[in-house]
């Protein structure tokens, strides 16, 4: 039976341990939320069993989501926003208590924006495997211990069908719109290639149609750095003490993963060949500003995240591919009914625009024939998260449309 966790049973406290450790100038063993931790803006629900794709299984799960704007009475006025590889349910919002960083989609996403919570019910979850509260390997298990290693394989397709009961827990049947962008655009396909009925509206932003053997070879480097951290222990590294944890390999792939979420032209407009300080990097000790940037970004961010959280969703990432057990990826593609927007950024070097055109080909009720729009941005993969006056401008046309 399925049983609701509601904010007031998840303890809080002003300081938490993680927050402790932080100001000794040490960070935690895993950035995630932890039960305890303040609960922020967050929802809760818990379900029972789930079995996976690849056959493991969870006794109980919980996801937690954010919403704004309220459901009206017809229950149809829903849309649901799947977030990026890293990103969580806190799409708009200041950071603070609860929340390491403030919201992700602030200008698409509020009164009056794009997607207008004035008219829309937004409902944004963390999905299963992740480490913003919802259940993933930092999540304590059924015998008292974190799952570590022991947490099962999870596929996109999992984590859509764990979002499905979330939905029937909120009584939607039907969504207005599903938008997803990056991660979370390989969710919003799933969602309307398995239950079109569901799905009024679609919007894929930046995000291909399989994941190619160049992404997952991208993605396996990433992956190694964080294995051969001798902090990682096997990804058994929770009840090693302050301090510890794959920091160092954590941080190392996120530095691998900015160099292919910005694009080349960005980092040399930007950067160029500057330096840090006023020290030569060229035989000396100094250092390009380069890589000053990418130490700043890795190091926050194992503040906020977990290692073994980043090796399954970067897993679920490698699984994706529409047309597996359906017949290819066009017979799957043409199972979609939803009114689809599909987007991508030209100099997007983790999701080519090839990608997004092979999806408008293959969806018969595209808003621009068989070609994706195309935005012209020097910011890579994130221009979907930057450029956010010209994806409003698109989200725009598609909520206008009818479904």
């Amino acid at each position: 039976m399925d049983w609701q966790i509601s904010e007031d049973t998840v303890p809080s406290s002003p300081v938490t341990e993680a927050d402790a450790r932080s100001l000794l100038g040490r960070p935690p063993v895993t950035g995630a939320w932890r039960d305890g931790d303040p609960v922020g803006h967050r929802s809760f629900a818990a379900f029972d069993e789930f079995r996976t794709d690849a056959g493991g299984r969870l006794p109980a799960f919980r996801l937690a989501y954010e919403s704004w704007g309220q459901l009206n009475e017809a229950r149809d006025n829903a849309v649901l926003i799947l977030h990026a590889l890293t990103g969580d349910s806190h799409v708009r919002g200041d950071a603070g208590p609860g929340h390491p960083t403030a919201g992700w989609w602030e200008e698409i996403v509020g009164p009056g924006a794009a997607i207008d919570t004035d008219q829309w019910f937004v409902i944004a979850p963390n999905i299963l495997g992740g480490c913003q509260g919802s259940t993933g390997p930092s999540s304590i298990g059924p015998d008292g211990r974190e799952w570590g290693s022991r947490f099962p394989y999870l596929t996109v397709r999992d984590q859509v069908r764990a979002q499905r009961r979330l939905a029937d827990r909120l009584g939607i049947d039907r969504f207005a719109a599903v938008v997803g962008g990056s991660m979370g655009g390989m969710h919003a396909l799933e969602w309307a290639i398995e239950t079109p009925e569901r799905v009024a509206r679609l919007a894929v932003l930046s995000s291909p149609p399989v994941n190619t053997a160049d992404q997952i070879a991208l993605n396996s480097v990433q992956l190694e750095a964080i294995a051969i951290d001798p902090a990682f222990q096997g990804g058994d590294y929770y009840d090693s003490g302050a301090g510890e944890g794959p920091h160092r390999g954590l941080a190392l792939a996120r530095r691998m993963a900015l160099l292919n979420y910005r694009s080349p032209s960005e980092l040399n407009q930007r950067f160029g060949r500057s330096w840090q300080s006023s020290v030569s990097p060229i035989g000396d000790d100094g250092r390009f500003a380069v890589e000053s940037y990418l130490d700043f970004h890795g190091n926050k961010f194992t503040r906020r995240f977990d290692a073994n959280s980043y090796r399954i969703l970067v897993g679920a990432m490698d699984s994706h591919d529409v047309g597996r057990d359906r017949g290819g990826v066009e017979d799957a593609l043409a199972r979609v009914t939803a009114t689809t927007l599909v987007l991508g950024i030209d100099s997007d070097r983790l999701f080519p625009i090839d990608g997004q055109h092979r999806i408008a080909r293959g969806i018969r009720n595209t808003l621009d024939g068989d070609r994706a729009v195309v935005l012209s941005s020097d910011f890579g993969h994130d221009g979907f998260l930057i450029e956010t006056s010209a994806v409003g401008a698109h989200l725009r046309r598609l909520l206008d449309a009818p479904a």
